[in-house]
């Protein structure tokens, strides 16, 4: 399946700025969708595809730390470029750590734009690539019947087939049909990997 062409938004209230990122991106194969305010971005849908945010640290009567934040409370948090032309340190360090891409100073190299929103695509990829793991192994395990859980949960601990029995009160042949059904249903190659799902689904 050919992915969704990339989109960048980009939140500017200067609309000269806007409309020159916008050239920009779109010289560059990008879409690029452009909002005068934060709180008109936020209203906008959720792209399908890959996207990230270019966003004014500074907006008229909205600080681009706040808008940060109320991202990072949605279900897609989109991976966020600050531009500013009053950039400080501390405001630099603040949004870094709360997991910003990168921090550039109005006006940007266009270079130094184009590889920030580069990675920031890449990483929204990798965070939508996991969702769609962790969706793809939660499906999988609501097929267990309770008894499969109770011994993947056991197995997984590196118990033996006899010790899970012993816990289980039940036989160790019946231990090996439940162990292999599970390995089946999970489509785990190895106990290594079936460890590693049982994390992500919250087994045990």
């Amino acid at each position: 399946m050919q992915e969704a062409t990339p989109t960048v938004f980009v939140v500017d209230d200067e609309a000269s700025v806007r409309k020159a990122i916008a050239r920009l991106l779109c010289s560059a194969g990008l879409h690029v969708e452009t909002f005068a305010s934060a709180h008109e971005f936020l209203r906008s849908p959720q792209p399908v595809g890959p996207a990230c945010l270019v966003l004014d640290m500074r907006l008229s009567g909205e600080n681009g730390l706040i808008v940060q934040d109320a991202l990072r409370q949605q279900e897609r948090c989109l991976p966020i470029i600050f531009l500013t032309g009053h950039g400080t340190v501390p405001l630099c360090a603040k949004a870094l750590k709360a997991g910003a891409v990168d921090f550039l100073q109005k006006p940007c190299n266009d270079e130094d734009l184009l590889e920030a929103i580069a990675t920031a695509l890449a990483q929204d990829r990798c965070m939508q690539d996991a969702q769609v793991h962790r969706a793809e192994l939660h499906r999988r395990a609501a097929t267990l019947s309770p008894r499969e859980r109770d011994v993947m949960a056991l197995v997984v601990t590196g118990l033996l087939n006899k010790q899970i029995a012993a816990a289980l009160g039940t036989s160790e042949k019946t231990v090996k049909v439940h162990r292999a059904r599970v390995m089946q249903k999970m489509q785990a190659t190895s106990l290594a990997t079936l460890v590693r799902m049982a994390d992500t689904v919250g087994i045990p």
